[in-house]
């Protein structure tokens, strides 16, 4: 599903935000990107999500080369993607089913389509019956389902999550990785940023340890380290357990 060949990102400046990563994630797979502020994580999501382009090095999504993707067909390359983000980045103006709306809307679904996607997706997450509420109005623990809910509602095949229970407490953290868990389960790709390795721990999924910019290894099953050359693949179907 992922792969990254030998990928590196320098920022004007100088700045070089990854270093020669390379790594394989299977289709139907789910895995956590570890490491401190500044280590890489986010920058890794954003060249997945043709954000950010690398430098060197080629990135490899469901077999395609994104790295000959030109800008018009982004958006369609997207459309197989959910991005769910730390800040949420909710319309505060419009309600739950217009911002949770928003892609279907984009991609010219039909009214009658877009009601029942919509209203499955909150359901998905428990809000339901906040269809109508202004996201404001809701806790940070709901905003954030709220900004699940628009990550899914197109039925992606992968989900890339930025530090999505960086602002959450302990108990919110572990129901809102339990989603992600849950969605999985059905068959969708799932790769989390997170700092938080005592929840990453207690989930059981394998981790990417990113130190300033580079792959490092912790954990056997867990981690792999790679040199420039090399890429291999950090899940095997029996690692999961599913």
């Amino acid at each position: 599903m992922i792969r990254f060949d030998n990928i590196s990102k320098r920022y004007p400046g100088g700045f070089e935000a990854l270093s020669r990563v390379s790594f394989h994630l299977p289709r139907g797979k789910m895995a956590y990107l570890t490491g401190h502020s500044g280590a890489g994580k986010s920058t890794l999501l954003k060249l997945i999500a043709l954000i950010e382009r690398p430098s060197r090095g080629q990135i490899f999504l469901d077999g395609v080369n994104l790295n000959g993707i030109r800008n018009r067909r982004i958006p369609q390359i997207r459309r197989n993607i959910g991005i769910i983000f730390q800040n949420h980045h909710l319309l505060y103006d419009r309600p739950v089913f217009d911002n949770v709306a928003m892609p279907l809307v984009i991609q010219g679904y039909r009214h009658r389509e877009i009601s029942k996607r919509v209203r499955a997706a909150l359901d998905q997450v428990g809000l339901l019956n906040k269809e109508k509420v202004a996201p404001i109005t809701l806790s940070g623990g709901e905003q954030q389902r709220v900004g699940i809910a628009r990550a899914i509602v197109h039925k992606p095949a992968l989900l890339l999550a930025d530090e999505p229970t960086g602002n959450l407490d302990p108990e919110l953290s572990r129901e809102i990785m339990q989603l992600f868990t849950r969605f999985n389960m059905f068959g969708t790709t799932v790769l989390i940023a997170s700092h938080d390795l005592d929840l990453i721990r207690e989930t059981g999924y394998p981790s990417i340890s990113l130190n300033k910019g580079t792959i490092e290894r912790n954990d056997p099953v867990s981690y792999t380290h790679l040199r420039a050359h090399e890429t291999k693949t950090i899940i095997s179907d029996g690692e999961l357990g599913i």
